[in-house]
């Protein structure tokens, strides 16, 4: 049938926005109400807007929306900030540490709770991110646990072997002790595969509570010296190690 794609995928405008790097998701849905994007020289207000050939025909303010250049960072998230674009109960997000800096839009690339801390990436890039969060071939997350009991071997094997937890079976890739308190204990978890708050929800099913929860590297790439709060962009050498870059990226 004339004027039909049968054969193309078609996505909403605000998505394909967001998945180019150009802005959020939200953010695109909002420049589409306002009236600043075009298709093909005409105004577009809706969002879920079906494309056929992706960037090709959109304009924001006039301007061919083209993706920006890829960016790659790393942020050593401090205690207390939402991993999120925005918070409707008005907390503080990751972007906080972002602020005024030369950059892109760029999305976190997996989450770290409000609770939690250390080492978050960001990116423009969807398929990097992608790859990265991909449970199969992804590289693994390390976490440094504070705990509020002192393990011992039988404890730590079965939290390799893990258990089900609410239709989901949460395990730990690796267990180990870092050192030992009199009444608490560090240990470093390695995980292969990243579920909603996994490590505090396998903790909890043995009746453990956690004191701190730090991720310290993902794949060889460790945290560091970083500061609390603090972003660097990766090394191209970095980037790759963990998945390599699937566009230009600025030089």
């Amino acid at each position: 049938m004339a004027g039909r794609h049968p054969a193309t995928p078609r996505h909403g405008l605000a998505r394909v926005l967001s998945k180019a790097g150009v802005c959020s998701r939200t953010e695109a849905a909002n420049w589409i109400r306002d009236g600043r994007v075009r298709v093909d020289g005409r105004i577009v207000r809706d969002p879920e807007y079906p494309l056929h050939d992706g960037m090709r025909r959109v304009q924001v303010d006039g301007l061919d929306a083209a993706p920006p250049p890829r960016q790659y960072l790393m942020l050593n998230k401090p205690r207390g900030l939402v991993t999120s674009t925005r918070d409707e109960q008005g907390r503080d997000t990751v972007y906080r540490c972002l602020e005024g800096a030369p950059l892109p839009w760029l999305a976190p690339v997996g989450r770290l709770d409000k609770a939690s801390e250390g080492l978050l990436l960001f990116s423009n890039d969807p398929q990097w991110a992608f790859a990265i969060l991909d449970p199969a071939s992804g590289p693994d997350k390390t976490y440094h646990v504070q705990v509020d009991r002192l393990p011992d071997a039988a404890w730590l094997a079965l939290l390799e072997q893990g258990t089900d937890v609410e239709g989901e079976h949460l395990r730990a890739k690796s267990v180990s002790v870092l050192r030992c308190g009199e009444r608490n204990a560090w240990l470093e978890i390695v995980l292969d595969e990243g579920r909603n708050r996994q490590i505090r929800r396998l903790l909890a099913a043995f009746d453990v509570g956690v004191l701190r929860l730090v991720r310290v590297a993902i794949g060889g790439l460790a945290l560091g010296t970083l500061g609390k709060g603090e972003w660097r962009l990766l090394q191209d050498s970095e980037r790759d190690a963990l998945a390599p870059a699937t566009a230009p990226v600025p030089r």
